[in-house]
């Protein structure tokens, strides 16, 4: 991966102009797609497998009256005076006719118009009126879901209200609010600007530059144009929740920042040590955007992952969230360096005064040494002449003693460096103390987690300023919390012979249920097949005596149907919420089972590590659980609830939870391998487990700490002024990094390093051979650049020290140069030669040594090789095979047993023709002389073996697996 991720950024240098083009075109090309194509957000709650989604499907056909959204009307009549009005009667009467005719309305439920007849009801005798007497309440029953009407249906409906109003008497008020107008669709305010802002000084402050802190800035805009366009497109195909693009829009801006500064971070380093300017992007891609492709990888899957909960608008938000992702890595590992380019020596660091005062120091000492006569080393002047005088454009600072014995010894360069290395040797001075003290900050943070409840937001948690708010609490105060979210009692009466009875004798059974406020309707449809009962509870719809209200209705099924023949569900906007909550409830185990798992084997295979891996897993839960604890603190308790702009305490959205571990495991990763990645390469370059540790810390922690910030800031500004759906999801989101980041990775991290030392690296060797390497440092790359120039042009193969794998028994220190067109005959014991074939065709990984087969190094180009390189096994196949393989037109042909093809002309003609074409030839034998007719061979390699076996052992006779 790296070696691609190294030849792409190259190449995104050098056709710069190309990639902004096509990028700028992409973005204006589905920008204007999503314009004409989108449809518009979809709110609706579609629960596939629970009662109340079921029984909802069954209204739809035998009771469409109450099937659909309902809004609520609410008069309301001044202090002292009563809503027993004719004149305000006939008010109301004359809208509910307006209602009542519209095409998108299939029923108007008034206390002054009698529900079945449909004649006025007289005032003074009008059921359904607040206990004071004061409010009417009316219920308009529209055709189909909420998210089905459209706004313009929704503002008509709010001015027939706003009529009503003013033909009131002075002091009245008519509002309207329930069901349909619930939720409001989220938008852009400047206080979430105001994050992007605080990423831009971040930014300056870190790269200082202004022209590099630009750079990750313009990637994540980029990036988040085109995100956001796609997930726009996606509503002219499936629906789209209104927080889903919200979710996509503070992901995208966060990682969209961060992984264009993780790339740009390496880069302005390596520019700093002199490194060229494509190469230095071309290996800053390759190893910073390695840990980026991981990083946004495991972000994907976790939210990919949302889909286990089986809830539909759920598993849209995880997948846009996904591709949000998806687009900020692919935009980091193209257009970012291809910026860089632009950039070009703009963004390399100007030397620091400590070093351009070293290096003044160096050429004082350099004076002294040529002249007799020369201004000291100590001269104050010269001091002053380093610290005034610019670096050139283009030039680094040259490295001096310290730096060049190595990363372990070299001295802090900055005061951030020198900062981070007290700040590590204090963390792991006393690591127990630490780890006990992180433990209990978390702890602390997560206490509150215990008073968390889930519910799907209604009016009630709108700002105080919406009408359908002000509806929903005056609904409260004069009717009870419940009647804000009345419960569909539903059943098929097909066996019943008289509806009428049956419908009050199962009235009846309601009113008697403790937690039961009234009982207003109920009443079978037009065809005497299908009953609903509505249920007031006397709690509000998120409170949890009326999910108990729920559940003891369900527990009546048995009773009602032995005793009335008839088999009851419940349903309702209520009742869809609370089964939603309950299904996303449940799903939390096996998600995180799911999140939990890959964590330890994603993170196993990046780090070799079985330690490592388990203190992440750690971290990455106490994070949750801190997070889950704090936003409990604030919604529920009301800690910092007005600062954060919370309009009202209660349960938090229901999806909260999940997103919250779906996303933060994504990002935790990103932290734990930006940060534990460096420690790992300063340990496998090293040796000394505790030296890397500070300075493997020194060389990250500034960045990491930078990203966190960043990441921090993107999602707490959209707290205060965000969708009341997104507002919890983001509080826990920048708490989560907060903690992850600076309490665990920056903090726990170390100390549990330090307290493993050497152990923290150990793996069973069976298991690292059974793991595949996700290799997020550039291992594989800097083993390349390493071979770089060697062997010559034109060498197909080339070995020095090659060591072939134990089970060959093949004696140690191979080497080979052989050029293109060349054929290399290696004749020896069966299981050596087929060892070393094995190893040269990438289909084994040498046991040590250099190796290159058509100029690709291995094992870090294994596949890359495999696909140049056929494959022929003579014991089991003829010159047919041969030729097969040669049609492929592979670089070179490896061909184990060859002496098995001895007497085959037509495979020795394939052979020789292939060779006169150009392709390199290896060929394994039992004997040097041992060949398809007409191969001459140029080179020829006898083995030795350790302990070689009889040439009639069942060992000798072996083939390597």
């Amino acid at each position: 991966m790296s070696s691609f991720l190294y030849r792409l950024g190259r190449s995104m240098v050098r056709h710069r102009r190309a990639v902004v083009a096509v990028v700028l075109a992409l973005l204006v090309a589905l920008g204007a797609a999503a314009g004409f194509l989108q449809k518009g957000m979809d709110n609706s709650v579609s629960i596939p497998g629970t009662e109340s989604q079921a029984a909802l499907d069954r209204l739809a056909a035998t009771f469409p009256e109450v099937s659909g959204s309902s809004a609520q009307i609410l008069v309301v009549s001044p202090e002292g005076t009563s809503v027993r009005d004719e004149g305000v009667a006939d008010a109301v009467r004359a809208t509910t006719d307006v209602l009542a005719a519209r095409d998108d309305v299939r029923g108007v439920q008034s206390p002054f118009t009698d529900t079945l007849t449909g004649d006025p009801v007289a005032a003074a005798d009008a059921d359904g009126l607040s206990d004071d007497d004061r409010a009417a309440l009316v219920t308009v029953m529209m055709s189909g879901a909420g998210t089905e009407i459209p706004t313009a249906v929704k503002d008509e409906i709010a001015d027939i209200v706003a009529d009503l109003s003013t033909a009131l008497p002075e002091g009245w008020t008519a509002s309207v609010g329930g069901e349909l107008y619930s939720s409001e669709f989220p938008t852009i305010t400047v206080t979430e600007a105001l994050g992007v802002g605080v990423a831009l000084v971040v930014l300056i402050l870190t790269l200082g530059s202004l022209v590099a802190a630009g750079l990750p800035l313009a990637n994540a805009l980029v990036g988040v144009g085109l995100a956001m366009a796609l997930v726009l497109l996606a509503t002219a195909v499936t629906p789209v929740n209104s927080s889903t693009p919200m979710l996509a829009l503070m992901l995208g801006l966060a990682v969209g920042i961060d992984y264009a500064l993780f790339i740009v971070a390496r880069h302005r380093d390596q520019l700093r040590d002199g490194l060229d300017v494509e190469e230095s992007i071309a290996r800053a891609t390759a190893t910073s955007g390695s840990a980026v492709l991981f990083a946004g990888l495991t972000v994907m899957i976790a939210l990919v992952g949302l889909g286990v909960a089986g809830i539909p608008f759920l598993t849209t938000m995880g997948v846009a969230g996904a591709v949000a992702v998806a687009v900020a890595v692919v935009v980091s590992v193209t257009l970012t360096p291809a910026l860089l380019g632009f950039a070009g020596e703009r963004v390399r660091p100007r030397p620091s005064r400590r070093a351009r005062r070293a290096e003044a120091r160096a050429a004082a000492h350099a004076a002294q040494g040529t002249a007799a006569q020369g201004p000291s080393a100590l001269d104050p002047a010269v001091h002053a002449a380093a610290d005034a005088a610019p670096a050139p454009a283009g030039t680094a600072p040259a490295p001096d003693a310290a730096a060049s014995r190595g990363a372990h010894t070299e001295a802090p360069r900055t005061r951030a460096d020198r900062f981070f290395a007290g700040w590590v040797q204090t963390v792991t001075r006393r690591p127990l103390v630490t780890i006990a003290a992180v433990l209990a900050v978390g702890t602390f943070l997560a206490l509150p987690a215990l008073d968390l409840r889930l519910a799907l937001p209604n009016a009630g948690v709108l700002p105080e300023s919406s009408q359908a708010r002000q509806t929903y609490d005056r609904i409260t105060e004069h009717y009870g919390a419940g009647a804000n979210g009345p419960l569909i009692v539903t059943a098929s009466i097909l066996t019943s012979d008289d509806p009428l009875g049956l419908a009050e004798d199962i009235a009846a059974e309601m009113r008697a249920l403790p937690g039961v406020a009234d009982v207003p309707l109920s009443t079978p449809n037009a065809s005497a097949d299908t009953l609903i009962v509505q249920v007031v509870p006397e709690g509000g719809p998120t409170d949890e005596a009326t999910a108990d209200l729920v559940q003891d209705i369900r527990d009546q099924r048995d009773r009602l149907a032995a005793e009335y023949d008839i088999d009851i569900a419940v349903t309702g906007f209520t009742a869809v919420g609370i089964d939603v909550s309950a299904k996303l409830g449940a799903a939390l185990l096996p998600f995180g089972i799911f999140v939990v798992g890959l964590s330890l084997v994603l993170l196993t295979m990046v780090f070799r590590s079985i330690a490592v891996p388990l203190k992440a897993t750690f971290g990455y839960l106490l994070s949750v659980v801190a997070a889950f604890g704090v936003v409990a603190a604030v919604f529920e308790n009301g800690i910092a609830a007005d600062l954060l702009h919370v309009a009202k305490l209660g349960p938090v959205i229901s999806f909260m939870p999940i997103v919250l571990m779906g996303v933060l495991f994504g990002l935790a990763m990103d932290y734990e391998v930006f940060l534990v990645s460096r420690i790992r390469e300063e340990y496998v370059h090293g040796g000394d487990a505790r030296a890397a540790i500070r300075s493997g810390f020194r060389g990250s922690a500034q960045v990491v700490t930078a990203a966190a910030v960043i990441m921090f800031s993107v999602f707490f500004f959209f707290v205060p002024e965000g969708d009341v759906n997104i507002k919890p999801i983001a509080l826990g989101l920048a708490v989560g990094v907060f903690v992850d980041a600076f309490l665990v990775r920056m903090t726990l991290v170390p100390a549990v390093l330090e307290l493993l030392g050497d152990k923290a690296w150990w793996m069973p060797r069976w298991l690292d051979r059974f793991l595949p390497s996700f290799d997020v440092e550039g291992e594989g790359l800097h083993a390349e650049l390493a071979l770089e120039g060697w062997p010559a042009a034109g060498t197909a193969i080339a070995a020095r020290g090659l060591r072939v794998d134990e089970r060959a028994r093949l004696a140690p220190d191979v080497a080979l140069d052989v050029p293109d067109g060349g054929v290399l005959v290696v004749d020896g014991p069966a299981r050596a030669v087929t060892g070393l074939l094995l190893t040269l065709a990438g289909r084994v990984a040498p046991a040590g040594g250099d190796l290159k087969v058509g100029g690709l190094a291995l094992p870090h180009r294994a596949g890359a090789v495999r696909r140049r390189v056929g494959w022929v096994d003579s014991r089991h196949a003829d010159a047919r095979a041969v030729e097969a393989a040669l049609r492929e037109n592979p670089h070179v042909l490896v061909v184990d047993a060859a002496h098995h093809l001895h007497g085959s002309a037509r495979a020795g003609a394939a052979l020789s023709a292939a060779q006169a074409a150009g392709t390199t030839l290896v060929l394994g034998t039992s004997g040097a002389d041992v060949l398809p007719p007409g191969v001459t061979p140029t080179h020829r390699l006898s083995l030795t073996t350790i302990d070689a076996p009889t040439a009639t052992s069942p060992a000798a006779a072996g083939v390597l697996r």
